[in-house]
């Protein structure tokens, strides 16, 4: 069997000139990145403001197992099979973040059959965008420091520092540093502290700004500290908006490249998920919807997460719609959240499928919240047997869901036939009622204690005293009204990533709350999820390697 990257390798890419073709996008409406990437000049969307809005699907997931679920494979596949059935149709995916591809995961394209490519830029520097943001977050950071090493106008405390450094890659010795050590001309000694790139409020604010106007307005509100007085210090008071916007002129426009089937993939920004908002870019997507009839897009992990953050946050601040959800689940990782150990996921198990398949009824019980109709989809292994994808299948359709089994990772779009009529039958048959959790004026500990309970089944929400204090200046300072962005551990619908399927009987913790004020939400710290992960014992760095002929090996 082939590895992903080989079947990448000798995909028959189109010139990127013929994919935008395709979606009638000109080359005066293209800035060329080599053969096979582009970026849309910001022409573009003015263009196409009085065209009517493609149909918006989004998909999600159960919470991620070790057995693996494929996402994005699935939503690129099923941007292939609606090619395969002469649909107009494109994808709107994250940019993958290195720190995941050295780690644990490796390559974040999709797999088998059903990759975006060039798989190898897409996964490593692409198009500089995270160089952006990471320069654009430390340039803010510098300034922040030189400030106080040269007289501190500002009056700013260096004990309530809220702007952290970055980069894209896991470093968990990172985490907690102290700076400005040495003489007196290297800096103000104190304590910081890194996050990963996708973790920053300016990854947020490029995400969800809709131009450079919106942009730079946005990029003025972030609060990088607190003074003497415990008033907000901004990076408009550092006077270093220009500059950063400078730095994110190119990375704010949405990115062209293509599917192994010459679908059009447009992939722009890449906030994690669990500690994040865990979608691309409004920019991205209303471009998507302005160019295709059926736009398929994604939220990181599973729908507690990610979808969570895309209806509470990116819909409500875009004003998007979406029209359907595709849910995506394997049989083995439902048999996984049931109690079944990973080695043992291949052998037929209808006890514990039977107990992991809550993890599904959940997710399912959550998208209905939100009035959208819900498509269930199983990522088929060749060890599923007959009566485990006959029972997952009555079990969603019981529910009122329609269902499908996806073959895309060993057959492409062909595989995904099935998955993309079921969609099409949705879209056609069943009207969108969309609505939000909870209004932009309940208190910010109401809006916490609604997704834990609603969203999580949680019993209920414990503050610690620090998140306690940190709710009250918020709220002091006006920020009830912005939704929260809940970050949490990806693998329990609770903040203890042991509790597998459906828990109960349980509280979510919050440890910290601060405000990203010019992405437009609250960070909500719940359990011990991190901000700058760690990389594991045995990192898929130590695989990958470029051979003689400068091509990438063990990417994934």
């Amino acid at each position: 069997m082939k590895t992903d990257i080989e079947i990448a390798q000798e995909a028959k890419m189109l010139p990127i000139g013929q994919v935008a073709a395709k979606l009638f996008v000109s080359e005066e409406d293209l800035e060329y990145y080599g053969k096979y990437k582009a970026k849309f000049a910001d022409s573009l969307y003015g263009k196409l403001l009085d065209k009517p809005d493609g149909k918006l699907v989004l998909m999600t997931a159960v919470n991620p197992t070790p057995a693996g679920e494929g996402k994005t494979t699935t939503t690129v596949g099923l941007g292939q099979a609606l090619g395969k059935l002469g649909k107009n149709a494109v994808i709107a995916l994250r940019e993958p973040s290195l720190g995941p591809c050295f780690g644990i995961k490796g390559g974040a394209a999709g797999g088998g059959y059903a990759q975006v490519v060039p798989m190898e830029d897409l996964n490593l520097h692409f198009t500089g965008d995270f160089h952006a943001i990471t320069s654009a977050n430390n340039l803010l950071a510098a300034m922040l420091d030189n400030h106080m090493q040269q007289g501190n106008a500002l009056k700013i405390d260096p004990k309530q520092i809220v702007l952290k450094r970055c980069e894209d890659m896991n470093d968990r010795a990172l985490r907690n540093i102290v700076i400005g050590m040495g003489n007196r001309m290297d800096g103000v000694i104190r304590e910081d502290h890194f996050v990963i790139t996708v973790a920053t409020e300016i990854m947020a604010i490029l995400c969800l700004a809709e131009d450079m106007k919106d942009l730079k307005e946005r990029l003025s509100r972030i609060i990088v500290a607190y003074d003497r007085d415990g008033a907000p210090v901004t990076a408009k008071d550092l006077k270093a908006v220009g500059a950063m916007a400078a730095l994110l002129k190119d990375a704010i426009r949405p990115n062209l490249v293509q599917t192994l089937e010459n679908t059009p993939a447009i992939v722009h920004g890449g906030p994690f998920a669990n500690i994040a908002h865990g979608c691309n870019s409004v920019r991205a997507t209303k471009t998507a919807l302005k160019l295709a009839d059926y736009v398929i897009t994604e939220a990181g992990f599973g729908a507690d997460l990610g979808a969570e953050k895309f209806f509470d946050i990116k819909c409500r601040m875009a004003g998007l719609k979406p029209d359907a959800v595709v849910l995506v689940a394997t049989v083995r990782a439902l048999k996984y959240n049931g109690g079944a150990m990973k080695e043992q996921l291949s052998k037929e198990n209808l006890d514990a499928l039977h107990k992991g398949i809550s993890n599904l009824e959940k997710h399912i019980e959550n998208i209905k919240k939100y009035g959208v109709p819900c498509v269930v989809t199983l990522n088929r292994f060749v060890s599923d047997t007959e009566a485990e994808l006959a029972y997952v299948k009555a079990f969603c359709e019981e529910r009122g869901c329609e269902f499908a089994l996806s073959e895309v990772w060993e057959k492409g779009g062909e595989g995904g036939i099935e998955l993309a009529e079921k969609v099409l039958k949705t879209l056609g048959g069943k009207k969108s009622d969309f609505k939000l959790l909870y209004p932009d004026e309940m208190p910010l500990a109401d809006k916490i204690e609604m997704v834990a309970k609603e969203i999580y089944g949680a019993d209920g929400v414990t503050f610690d005293a620090a998140a306690k204090k940190q709710l009250a200046k918020l709220s002091e300072m006006g920020f009830d009204n912005l939704p929260v962005c809940m970050a949490k551990n990806q693998y329990s619908l609770s903040d203890d990533p042991t509790k597998l399927g459906r828990p109960c009987g349980f509280t979510i913790n919050v440890r910290e709350v601060y405000v990203s004020a010019g992405a437009g939400f609250v960070v909500v710290l719940t359990g011990t999820v991190m901000t700058m992960p760690g990389l594991p014992k045995v990192p898929a760095a130590e695989r990958i390697d470029v051979d003689d002929a400068g091509r990438i090996v063990g990417l994934f």
